[in-house]
């Protein structure tokens, strides 16, 4: 089977889902993925509030980056746990994998709901389908499903999401069933206005890091590919560089970015594409994951001249399958 097909049995494996959420009495732990953008934090914040209004005894496991640190209250965080109490039920978004699920181990009645075309379809219900536009798409067919009265404190979130991974409605992935459902979640109450606008907020560090990282802006493959890196002497907070490759993906005859940053564990890699070249093959290529138009990776024990290398590597590998070189 395709791994990027559209999953034919969405909707009975997604009532499925509600059934059990309806029906559990246990704790419900909801987390998604390392690094989480607006997707995984829409998403799951937006869950965790529709199942608190049904009154179940939920958990917020995660750790929003700076920008989305507006969305959640005090109150809603929840700590990481090392182990789940018995009875308890996991919901992982958003998280292309098991290993990626942060704060909480995977453990006891999982569900997985995800839109990676790469996620193996772990746990025991596992709703994924790549051809939803965001993870807090599929969320808000669930929260329908569970029949909470829709406000704006649950569409907000929600709505954010969508508005992450489409880019503001920019990306090929905006359908005309995402501005459908879009324009339902501003009908609960949503200020998109006031929404967008903080969505694009950022500290002074980060404009300060962006001349920074423009320094390193580098053209390969005759434009076909642009390439730019956080220089490893840089002052700043890790979560202030994760959308620079947004940034630098506009150059006029590219069809692949790629911005890359030295952490701990190696080199992340994140990775945009278009004009038939699949950022996924290229992260697959560096044992990562994602989707066709976006995807990344981590190359572990590597430093940034030998990511480099493997990077190019990988990318005249798709340019070459899809007919560039």
């Amino acid at each position: 089977m395709d791994g990027n097909a559209p999953d034919p049995r969405y909707w009975e494996k997604m009532r499925l889902v509600a059934e059990v959420l309806k029906a559990v009495e246990g704790p419900i732990y909801i987390a998604t993925h390392v690094d989480p953008d607006g997707d995984a934090i829409g998403s799951s914040l937006g869950l965790y509030r529709s199942l608190k209004a049904l009154g179940k005894e939920a958990y917020w496991v995660a750790e929003p980056p700076r920008f989305l640190r507006f969305l959640p209250k005090e109150e809603e965080y929840s700590d990481p746990v090392d182990k789940l109490p018995v009875g308890a039920t996991l919901v992982a978004l958003d998280s292309a994998e098991p290993s990626r699920v942060v704060g909480v181990p995977v453990e006891g009645f999982v569900i997985n709901i995800d839109h990676h075309g790469t996620n193996p379809r772990f746990g025991h219900i596992a709703v994924v389908d790549p051809s939803k536009a965001a993870t807090a798409q599929m969320v808000k067919d669930l929260i329908d499903l569970l029949g909470v009265e829709w406000t704006a404190e649950i569409a907000t979130p929600v709505l954010t999401g969508i508005l992450t991974d489409t880019g503001n409605f920019r990306f090929a992935n905006t359908t005309p069933e995402v501005l459908r459902v879009a324009a339902e979640l501003v009908g609960y109450g949503v200020k998109l206005a006031e929404l967008t606008d903080r969505l694009q907020f950022r500290p002074p560090s980060y404009f300060r890091l962006m001349g920074q990282v423009l320094s390193t802006v580098a053209f390969h493959f005759g434009g076909l590919l642009v390439t730019a890196h956080l220089p490893e002497d840089a002052k700043r907070e890790e979560e202030d560089s994760d959308d620079f490759v947004g940034l630098i993906r506009y150059v006029e005859g590219s069809v692949v970015s790629v911005f890359l940053r030295k952490r701990e564990e190696g080199v992340k890699v994140s990775i945009r594409s278009r004009g038939g070249v699949s950022a996924q093959n290229i992260a697959l290529k560096l044992e990562g994951g994602g989707h066709v138009p976006a995807a990344g990776a981590t190359l572990k024990d590597v430093d940034l001249d030998r990511a480099y290398e493997l990077v190019l590597e990988a990318v005249a590998e798709e340019l070459r399958r899809a007919g560039y070189l």
